[in-house]
């Protein structure tokens, strides 16, 4: 069905994740790509599908794209299609590799569900220009061209629409027995593909589901709201660097960083100031750009896909997951530009109690770290949500009339799906919650009260030391530098925190009545340091009862659910970008100064008989590099001796606002 690839070939002697792994180093080290990798490429697949070569036929095929460029393109054709049966194209594009390669070896699932597997499409799967077994050169987040002008090269602009524009005409023209719709959809690094796909999109695409896609890359994954996400670190060596020619073998083996027998916490501790990472990603481009660009300017900017979110003509899905420790502020921002700017391509949105990529891996009991929140809910949405949206634009009317919510979330309180309009209500209301310096959580204004301590005191303070920072999870104290304990966090206990001195806490009394809050969180606070620049963590989280009961499946049978600090939301704000991304500056020592910041969407009911709780501390450790607290024009060039402690006063004219949904 196509000429055969013009490059070697070499099949795979296990399955495509143990293969990439198996390159050499010890295995504690490989445990950080063993779970990363799992996450990238597997599906749990119920025993009673049809193994895929039996269902399936493969084609390889190298894609050429306007600039001659080739592109490794597998294809997967349901074995009874011909004239009289035809079948969609259903496609992923992906950074991560479309192994198995060569035309003997098959996937063991396809696409983004079993269901979709047995329902049948024509499956693609392409390696993006500059990975694994495509030619070209790699750019993450590749910016998107502004100009048909030829380069100076003489040849034609080019960026991941293009190329997807220039797969799906070839294909179109190249396959058979399809019936000429197409459709996208791909998670994580794909999730971003499988949305710039649809800017300026063929007009053969008729639907795309970016599902935790990245949007922009100062606010997710390798930052959060400019602070950098110091565990990414392990994961530059996957990021940084192009195959010298395109191969079917990890490249970039020999790069990866050896953390030995430490702790995640200890490992990143030792580390020391982020100037010392340049013993270990010296010639990893990615790294060398990060470090180049510490504040939000046209490097970053141009990666920003939000912009890009006019005019979109396929219909899309969104997905991502409450608890998504990478990438929950792509499509919370994805759907809403969408929504705002976009409304012809019919956006819907879904968030569910997952991890990332959690929806796409049905494991029975659906839980969260120790939380459980029913069965079968990754089924769930596959079956009933995003199976009836392929369907319905690649195979059926396709006129919008899908009968499906436009947004479907689940609240993670009450545990149960619900069915939304439009996000949030126009009946919902604001509620405003004082930082009263009593330790209190209240709507009163601090010292409207005589019982209030803001009568006498008009701040509570810490102090924080870089030397000890506050860790982000418990379970980074012990657990190995795999991930595992940010791919849990989300939800995890704080009641460490709340007992160290340097974690402000503040709680409301017993809630006599449900409350639920959805949308997003606005935070605003009055500040003051001894230092010229802090980080300022706020949390958001549900206080369980003294009786609450455990379930019975708990991972850990010696964990005790009752008094439970379970994280709802939380994220960081560095001072310097207070007033601009772009343009930091200092604090002045010992002033009062405001700092206001967004905590990202939630649906989550704080039930009767519970209490809210938020906590501030100044140090995130090491899901957030640390702060010196000294200002200087770059954390990553940082020396030791700008890592100083700093006393810090949060003052009680702080608040947390949130939306009360009826």
């Amino acid at each position: 069905m196509g000429p055969a690839p013009d490059w070697p070939l070499h099949p795979p002697t296990s399955s495509p994740m143990t293969r990439h792994l198996q390159i050499g180093k010890q295995s504690r080290l490989n445990a950080v790509f063993t779970v990363l990798l799992s996450l990238l490429w597997l599906r749990a697949t119920p025993a009673d599908t049809p193994p895929v070569r039996e269902q399936y036929q493969k084609f390889e095929y190298n894609v050429p794209m306007r600039d001659g460029v080739k592109l490794y393109t597998a294809v997967y054709v349901p074995r009874d299609a011909s004239a009289q049966r035809t079948y969609p194209l259903l496609m992923q594009r992906t950074c991560f590799g479309s192994a198995p390669y060569g035309p003997d070896q098959y996937r063991e699932d396809l696409g983004p569900s079993p269901t979709l597997q047995v329902d049948g499409y024509i499956f693609v799967y392409q390696d993006v220009r500059g990975r694994w077994a495509s030619e070209g050169r790699w750019t993450n987040m590749t910016p998107f061209v502004t100009s048909t002008k030829p380069l100076p090269n003489g040849q034609p602009p080019v960026d991941e629409s293009t190329d997807t524009y220039d797969t799906i005409d070839w294909l179109l023209r190249h396959l058979k027995h399809h019936n000429g719709r197409v459709g996208l959809w791909g998670a994580s690094y794909a999730g971003f593909y499988a949305m710039a796909g649809a800017v300026n999109a063929h007009p053969a695409l008729k639907a795309t589901s970016p599902q935790a896609p990245i949007a922009d890359f100062f606010r997710e994954d390798m930052h959060h709201n400019g602070a950098f996400t110091q565990l990414a670190l392990l994961a530059y060596p996957l990021f940084g660097e192009s195959p010298p020619r395109p191969t079917t073998k990890p490249w970039f083996a020999d790069a990866l960083i050896e953390t030995g027998t430490q702790t995640e916490f200890g490992w990143h501790k030792k580390l020391g100031p982020l100037t010392n990472a340049q013993r270990y990603l010296a010639r990893n481009t990615f790294w060398q750009q990060t470090v180049a660009h510490p504040n939000y300017d046209a490097f970053w900017q141009r990666r920003n896909l939000l912009p890009h979110l006019h005019q979109i003509r396929p219909a899309v899905l969104v997905v991502g997951g409450w608890f998504d420790a990478e990438n929950l502020y792509g499509p919370l921002s994805i759907y809403k530009t969408l929504a705002r700017h976009s409304p012809q391509a019919r956006p819907m949105l879904v968030m569910g109690p997952f991890g990332h990529r959690g929806w796409s891996q049905e494991t029975g009991h659906t839980l969260h770290n120790d939380l459980y929140f029913g069965d079968s809910l990754a089924t769930y949405y596959q079956r009933t949500l995003e199976a009836p949206f392929f369907h319905h634009y690649l195979k059926g009317a396709g006129d919008g009339q899908t009968g499906l919510p436009k947004i479907c979330l689940y609240d993670t309180g009450l545990k149960r799906w619900q069915a939304f309009d439009q996000w949030t209500l126009a009946t919902s209301r604001r509620l405003r919650w004082h930082l009263d310096p009593s330790g209190r959580l209240t709507t009163a204004f601090p010292g409207s009260t005589s019982d209030s301590a803001s009568d006498s005191v008009r701040f509570r303070e810490y102090v924080s030391d870089p030397a000890n920072p506050v860790p982000y999870s418990e379970a980074s104290l012990t657990a190995e530098p795999d991930f595992s304990a940010l791919f849990s966090y989300m939800s995890a206990d704080q009641r460490f925190a709340s007992a160290r001195p340097d974690v402000l806490t503040f709680q409301t009394d017993t809630l006599s009545d449900n409350l639920t809050v959805g949308g997003e969180i606005t935070v605003r606070l009055q500040v003051s340091s001894t230092g010229t620049d802090a980080d300022w963590v706020v949390k958001l989280i549900d206080v369980y009862p003294p009786n609450e009961p455990n379930h019975p499946y708990l991972p850990n049978p010696q964990t005790q659910l009752a008094n439970y600090q379970q994280l709802v939301r939380a994220d960081v704000q560095r001072s310097r970008f207070r007033r601009s991304f772009e343009k930091p500056e200092p604090l002045t020592p010992n002033r009062v100064t405001d700092v206001t910041f967004r905590l990202p969407d939630v649906l989550h009911t704080f039930k009767k008989g519970h209490r809210v709780m938020i906590q501030v501390q100044s140090s995130w450790f090491p899901l957030i590099d640390r702060n010196p607290q000294t200002f200087v024009n770059s954390i990553y060039k940082a020396k030791p001796t700008d890592f100083r402690s700093a006393r810090h006063r949060v003052y009680g004219r702080s608040a947390i606002e949130v939306t009360l949904l009826p």
